[in-house]
């Protein structure tokens, strides 16, 4: 395929890489990224535009999507498809969406799973949202950029199950923390805690697969001084997501709230800024109980 790719970041770069090594097209822009091996680079996103069958885009939040948006659009052919796989709010999905649609286009919001790890392996997981045909049109690139792709339903339910899951995420990986914690205080060996709660009731994914004590379980942030795979201050940008998704539908996340609040303590009041989001454990480490 001819392939337009906007954002060319940690997470875009590799994925525009992984297509272009699988044979496609790729011409890219970035306003300050440079462009990995075999993507052609544009001057514009309109230029990276032109021409494409699909157009993809990974970027920093929904004002500069729409922006982008609004730039690309009129630069596409009738029946291209733009497959946003940033993750944003899901009114700015819908509403990009909406202006594709409006011109003759497919749209899919994809966001992604997986880190920049995955996105360089090209085994990430897409949650996306948009029409049936058009998610048959990106499938192919979705092959290629990740190992699995699942389509929730209609335009902005990929965002929603972004931040459904990462709203899990941050929780388990706080009680994760807090649980490693109050083992050291009551004397439990950390390798013992592991192999207990890992085959256990306890067990999650931030437990066995993103472990957030050094040296325990397979290789993590945490053995590398918590420099980021993900970082806190994008945990704490899903969060805020869904925060502001629950208040527009009135879900009660009392659960999701306090992993909010918890997260913008360590990155605005604290040391969180810049490291992992599993750094927690250091965090709780150093703290002692606290009146609810």
């Amino acid at each position: 395929m001819k392939i337009g790719f906007v954002g060319l970041g940690n997470m875009g770069g590799p994925m525009a890489a992984n297509l272009a090594a699988a044979g496609h097209a790729v011409t890219g822009y970035d306003i300050t990224a440079q462009g990995p091996e075999r993507v052609v680079m544009a001057a514009t996103a309109a230029a990276a535009a032109t021409g494409a069958e699909v157009v993809i885009t990974m970027l920093p939040n929904g004002a500069i999507l729409k922006a982008v948006a609004a730039e690309v659009i009129p630069a596409m052919g009738g029946g291209a498809v733009l497959l946003d796989c940033s993750t944003v709010d899901v009114a700015s999905a819908r509403d990009v969406a909406e202006m594709a649609t409006a011109a003759g286009l497919g749209a899919l919001d994809a966001p992604v799973s997986g880190g920049v790890g995955g996105a360089a392996a090209g085994t990430l997981t897409f949650m996306v949202g948009g029409s049936d045909a058009a998610f048959a049109t990106a499938r192919p690139l979705f092959e290629v950029m990740g190992q699995k792709a699942v389509h929730c339903g209609a335009a902005g339910n990929g965002q929603a199950a972004k931040i459904c899951n990462n709203m899990i995420l941050g929780a388990t990986m706080i009680a994760t923390c807090e649980a490693f914690a109050l083992a050291d205080k009551l004397g439990l060996d950390r390798q013992a805690m592991y192999d207990v709660v890992s085959t256990s009731s306890g067990q999650s994914w931030s437990m066995t697969s993103y472990c957030p004590a050094p040296g325990i379980g397979p290789k993590s942030p945490a053995d590398n001084g918590y420099l980021p795979g993900f970082a806190a201050d994008l945990m704490l940008k899903d969060l805020r997501l869904s925060q502001d998704a629950a208040g527009g539908v009135d879900a009660d996340t009392p659960m999701g709230q306090l992993a909010t609040a918890l997260y913008a303590q360590f990155v605005e009041d604290e040391d969180g800024k810049g490291r992992d989001f599993s750094a927690m454990l250091p965090r709780f480490e150093r703290r002692g109980r606290t009146t609810p």
